[in-house]
């Protein structure tokens, strides 16, 4: 029995797509067992293999690159929020939220990520004459080894993007017309704003285990017009003139800041004018860029 032998606490995953909740840690063997009745009883995550993985201790990094094939060129780190609770409690979410740039990870360090963990993939690719273009997203634990690779996904990150791109100064048509041509990302480099940028994502009621359709939403005028915001829409739908939600991850507030603590604390002004029934969100996304930096917490 596999999860008799196992070593405490440890990783079970959905083998497919589900929706970044697929994923949960046990911290003994009978929250193991209680997690297979999920998979195979409940079936949460529809008819699905069970992937039993070690427990890495270290902190995550999302990061995105652009390939052609045989380029690479990577976007600057994120990091994101997967728990529904502050403190990263509770079960996973597609993501509570994120924020870009991450401390410590500079432009050397993401290059020499990236040629660790993508540029391997995209050179066996081409060797097998399968040569792969587009977004290739890298989730990642940055342990006491080095960079292991959770997950790739050939997309945008979501809630990474929401505050990886607001910051992004070079075109993305370009980047991604040039990245159509075999080679034609030799010798390009995303260049990006100095300012941090935060998003703060804000979930219907029930979620992650379910969603709440159909609440009327207020305020999204108000938090439009902060400046240095960006309200980007998920879960959410028009009905009888009104928006309302419609899914479990409703509306994502980004925003952009010379410092992370100005960055976050414009994204919750944002966030907080908006109202619905039963909404939640995190009040504490980038606590730990704005301790890294030195500032006082708090939105």
């Amino acid at each position: 029995d596999h999860l008799a032998c196992a070593s405490y606490p440890a990783v079970l995953k959905a083998d497919g797509l589900a929706a970044g909740k697929g994923v949960i840690i046990a911290a003994s063997e009978a929250e193991a067992r209680e997690a297979t009745d999920v998979f195979f009883v409940e079936q949460r995550f529809g008819e699905t293999e069970v992937v039993l993985e070690e427990h890495l201790e270290g902190e995550e990094l999302s990061l995105l690159a652009i390939c052609d094939g045989e380029n690479v060129v990577p976007l600057e780190p994120a990091q994101d929020y997967k728990r529904i609770f502050d403190g990263d409690r509770g079960p996973n979410t597609g993501g509570m939220g994120s924020y870009s740039p991450v401390p410590e990870f500079d432009r050397e360090r993401t290059d020499e990520i990236a040629a660790a963990v993508h540029r391997p993939v995209v050179d066996l690719m081409r060797r097998r004459g399968t040569p792969f273009v587009g977004v290739l997203y890298a989730g990642l634990m940055i342990t006491e080894s080095g960079p292991k690779v959770l997950e790739f996904n050939c997309r945008f990150g979501d809630p990474e993007t929401q505050a990886v791109l607001p910051r992004l100064r070079s075109s993305l048509l370009e980047l991604c017309q040039r990245a159509r041509e075999p080679g034609g990302l030799a010798g390009a480099a995303a260049e990006f704003d100095e300012r941090w940028a935060v998003t703060v994502v804000i979930a219907s009621a029930g979620y992650p285990e379910s969603s709440s359709k159909g609440d009327v939403i207020g305020g999204l005028q108000e938090a439009a017009r902060v400046p240095d915001v960006e309200v980007t829409h998920a879960g959410t739908a028009q009905r009888d003139g009104d928006i309302v939600t419609a899914g479990g991850r409703v509306l994502n507030v980004t925003a952009l800041g010379a410092t992370p603590g100005e960055a976050r604390n414009r994204a919750y002004e944002a966030a907080n004018m908006i109202s619905f029934d039963g909404m939640q969100m995190r009040t504490d996304i980038a606590d730990r860029a704005v301790s890294s930096v030195g500032e006082a917490t708090g939105p």
